[in-house]
């Protein structure tokens, strides 16, 4: 496993996160169908055994629950891994998620986050989305506070533009930016990516294999058989059209992943950690196996002749998704 210095901070990350997105369960909207919370701690745990250092999480994530199970599999642990969470998603009284970003809701989710995974600070407290955007200038405030007072060692942001960057920089310098990122979403190569290493922003970049679509296991077949409560039901990549395109994609990845012996889902975060402004890939975990399987990929640094025939497969995708998009 390699690890990378976060910016301009003091924490030395493993190049792929623990991501813990499913492990709150089926029990919110947003859901990865039912988890077993007995899987979800033997998997922290084999991933901290291969090398993983640090989890990220959220307080919306199963609405605290996986929290909860992240403060369980932790405690007691002679060495505690690196601890990221995010705060601004709330639920309201009507049961929808919003976005929240006043200064006494980050201060009482906070909180509420430290009792949950039982630690007495956080490593890495990030503000999950900029809404709404009138009040990120009031949340960065609150965020650089907590800081002071210790119940946070770092601040960073996630889903932020470079001009929401910019806007709360002159308040507190920004650890860390958390986007999406993989072979079939490349947008933050644009100006996210060229703005965080010019500003020594680290970045950590979540669903590098796009929900899983990347890993060869998804077809129409096997997406029909997702759990009812899968969001990924909605998402358009796992829809037709967009999905007989993307399956296309993924079994010209297979044949490259094979001749070097790995998987899919190996090649697709090696793809993304190709790139020296991104420290670490987010990875959604479910069990030990999956760790097992993708930890490798911490590892593997692609030539730069696969990454030019990489590129020449995603032209190639994007011409057929516009020839689409043109009907």
């Amino acid at each position: 496993m390699q690890y990378r210095k976060l910016g301009w901070t003091d924490l030395e990350l493993s190049v792929i996160g623990f991501g813990t997105w499913a492990l709150g369960g089926s029990r919110w909207r947003y859901g990865w169908g039912p988890q077993d919370d007995e899987d979800s701690i033997k998997a922290i745990w084999r991933a901290m055994d291969l090398g993983v250092n640090w989890i990220d999480t959220a307080a919306i994530y199963g609405l605290g629950h996986s929290e909860e199970i992240v403060g369980k599999a932790i405690k007691g642990l002679s060495k505690k891994p690196i601890i990221a969470t995010k705060c601004s998603r709330v639920v309201d009284k009507n049961g929808n998620i919003i976005g929240d970003l006043r200064r006494e809701s980050i201060r009482r989710e906070v909180e509420d986050s430290l009792r949950r995974l039982q630690v007495d600070v956080i490593d890495l407290y990030q503000i999950h989305w900029p809404d709404p955007d009138e009040y990120i200038e009031e949340a960065w405030v609150t965020m650089g506070d907590l800081i002071k007072e210790g119940k946070i060692r770092y601040a960073g942001v996630s889903n932020f533009s470079v001009e929401q960057m910019k806007r709360i920089a002159k308040i507190h310098p920004i650890a860390s930016l958390q986007p999406p990122y993989s072979m079939l979403r490349r947008d933050i190569e644009n100006d996210i990516l060229p703005y965080c290493k010019e500003n020594n922003i680290g970045v950590v970049v979540y669903s590098p294999m796009q929900k899983g679509l990347l890993t060869g296991k998804y077809n129409a077949e096997t997406v029909a058989k997702l759990s009812p409560d899968d969001h990924r039901h909605n998402d358009p990549m796992f829809k037709e059209p967009q999905l007989s395109i993307n399956v296309e994609f993924v079994e010209k990845m297979k044949k490259l992943a094979e001749k070097y012996g790995k998987t899919p889902a190996q090649l697709a975060i090696a793809w993304v950690l190709r790139r020296s402004e991104v420290t670490s890939a987010i990875v959604g975990i479910r069990n030990p196996s999956q760790i097992e399987e993708v930890a490798p990929a911490g590892d593997w640094s692609l030539s730069e002749e696969d990454v030019k025939v990489i590129d020449q497969w995603l032209r190639e995708r994007d011409e057929k998704l516009l020839k689409i998009e043109v009907r």
